[in-house]
């Protein structure tokens, strides 16, 4: 894929001022790494305990792969026309109204990257117990966060580099993981092969709930919209990055989950959080849980990365537009903008300290996909009302790929309000919340200044 080319276009390329710009391979890194967290490696024993088969939970994630690439395509061209950092922010802001975007920004440079970045930290804590045995599992996850964060600062250049290697390292893993659970693990009896009593599953409520966790499983696939501004040809590389990692993403999901059933017997599996060190002791003995406590560490790093790059850029871009929140714009001589770093690291890390994040989380959910819902319902209106506008990139399979985002992304909406109704209710509140600061800086702000138009070259 020409997306995946290597030599010496994998590296950023020096801007004259110290800068660099970001090659559509890091940029592919990015969402990859962003999109691999712990979700792939602990939903599957949930998922097994209602639907007992290979070709069903297979094509469940192959149906969860398809919609995220339904939303790659339509912020692929929103990207295209409007190449700026800060993913949702831009989009609604040009889209629909730059109040609509503060409150995209807003809980995006607050909590919405922090408290993942918090959740993955934790989660290497726990995983890097059993390569560090004795280590406490909150100074791994503040630790993990401080370095990570520490490269970050040092400039865009330090943090290609670092993502590229540390995603590439995630990826080969993986693979090695996948190979050997082929080659040295024990069959089971299973059958991926399409069925009968398999098509069965599909049109139960158990496989429709299991969408939504996978769909959060691969959440990230949009993460290379918040570098726009740092890409090197973003009109043709935006796509074309998020398009190759979702791929990736994708077949790595899939592939694994395959490893899992194939390896572990379903009773084993059914129920349990911990599936891959599960399917690890099958496949390597007693060291397996060690051989994938250290893989999963290794790849929770390039996540923490891949949040702590892009999660600053959308409290940077406000900061370009908003008086008030300057401060957050500036920038290192090496292309970091130090003060918004800082201040997801601060955010984090009380979050680690004070275990608020899983709070955090559950509240969120709702108004991060009311975004998604609304950027992508964005494509749709721009084509109507302004179909003149240049498109560099056009959705690919418009209007049925939006569609499809949007009816899938309709559903997680309806289950959480009826699910969990009151952490969708603070997910609202939050949002309002957002409404209201940004009427207060507008307030101080005189008429026609730049908080009126974000959008702004």
């Amino acid at each position: 894929m020409a997306a995946l080319e290597t030599g010496s276009a994998a590296w950023p390329s020096r801007l004259p001022g110290g800068g660099s710009t970001v090659s559509v391979v890091v940029a592919t890194a990015i969402v990859v790494a962003d999109m691999v967290g712990v979700g792939v490696f602990t939903s599957l024993g949930f998922q097994v305990k209602d639907i007992p088969s290979g070709f069903a939970i297979l094509l469940l994630w192959t149906v969860g792969g398809v919609v995220a690439l339904c939303g790659v395509f339509s912020y692929g061209e929103l990207g295209a026309m409007f190449p700026r950092s800060s993913g949702e922010y831009n989009f609604l802001s040009r889209a629909f109204h730059p109040a609509f975007g503060f409150l995209a920004g807003w809980v995006s440079a607050t909590v919405g990257f922090a408290a993942p970045v918090a959740l993955a930290a934790m989660a290497f804590g726990e995983y890097g117990k059993s390569v560090l045995p004795g280590a406490p599992p909150l100074a791994l996850a503040v630790g993990a966060v401080w370095l990570v964060s520490i490269v970050q600062l040092t400039g865009v250049k330090h943090s290609s580099t670092f993502q590229l290697v540390a995603t590439i390292l995630k990826v080969v893993l993986i693979v090695a993981f996948l190979i050997a659970g082929v080659v040295v693990g024990t069959p089971q009896p299973i059958s991926f092969a399409p069925g009968v009593s398999e098509f069965g599953y599909i049109t139960t409520a158990p496989f429709a709930i299991g969408l939504v966790f996978v769909m959060y499983s691969f959440s990230g696939w949009n993460a290379a919209t918040y570098i726009i501004g740092e890409m090197h040809m973003p009109q043709q590389n935006l796509p074309r990055a998020m398009l190759a990692g979702t791929l990736i993403v994708l077949l790595l999901y899939v592939a694994l989950n395959a490893v899992f059933l194939h390896t572990t017997p379903i009773d084993k599996l059914s129920g349990q959080l911990d599936v891959a060190r599960i399917a690890g002791a099958y496949i390597f003995g007693e060291i397996g849980g060690r051989i994938v406590g250290a893989m999963i560490c290794i790849g929770l790093v390039s996540s923490i990365s891949a949040m702590m790059w892009i999660g600053p850029r959308v409290m940077m871009t406000m900061g370009e537009d908003i008086p008030a929140l300057a401060l957050f714009a500036r920038k290192s001589g090496q292309g970091a903008p130090v003060y918004a770093i800082l201040f997801q690291l601060a955010v984090a890390s009380l979050m680690l300290f004070t275990r608020s994040f899983e709070a955090v989380l559950d509240f969120i959910q709702f108004a991060l996909l009311f975004c998604s819902f609304f950027t992508v319902l964005g494509v749709i209106k721009l084509r109507i009302t302004k179909p003149d506008l240049p498109r560099p990139y056009r959705a690919w399979g418009y209007p049925v790929t939006p569609a499809v985002f949007l009816l899938v992304t309709l559903f997680m909406m309806y289950y959480l309000v009826t699910d969990r109704p009151l952490q969708s209710f603070l997910g609202i509140l939050i949002m309002i919340s957002g409404l209201l600061i940004y009427a207060v800086f507008r307030k101080r702000t005189d008429a026609g200044s730049v908080i009126a138009s974000p959008g702004r070259e």
